[in-house]
């Protein structure tokens, strides 16, 4: 079992940035595949950002590149989410997601294990 945290949520201004973490915890928690997803209300959960078990490869959405960026520290065991430029479009519900597999893939499916989520908030 691995157990999930995110962290880094809150209100920000357009324009903002926020910093998103995720920490993994359990057995043969380490240095797993980890996506980042979101959930806006009423709509589904998309893709926003992934990276490999070694932080040598990472993968992004279309509406997030260049402004995103995801790293991983694996002395804390985190995956973090850095986010720049935020517009009021990027609200939503944050979640990040591992699982035991070879890549990290851009599909919900890819995931075993999730985190609870954070709220990740953008006025205009």
């Amino acid at each position: 079992q691995v157990q999930l945290v995110e962290s880094g949520g809150g209100l920000v201004q357009a324009g903002g940035s926020l910093r998103l973490s995720c920490a993994a915890s359990g057995r043969t928690s380490s240095n797993l595949p980890t996506g980042w997803f979101r959930q806006a209300p009423g709509k589904e959960r998309e893709f926003v950002a992934a990276i490999n078990w070694s932080g040598s490869s990472t993968v992004y959405a279309d509406s997030v590149k260049g402004r995103f960026a995801i790293s991983r520290d694996s002395a804390k065991n985190t995956v973090n989410l850095q986010m720049n430029s935020l517009k009021p479009e990027d609200t939503a519900v944050y979640y990040c997601a591992v699982d035991y597999g070879p890549t990290a893939g851009r599909r919900t499916t890819d995931y075993k294990y999730w985190g609870q989520g954070t709220q990740v908030t953008v006025s205009s």
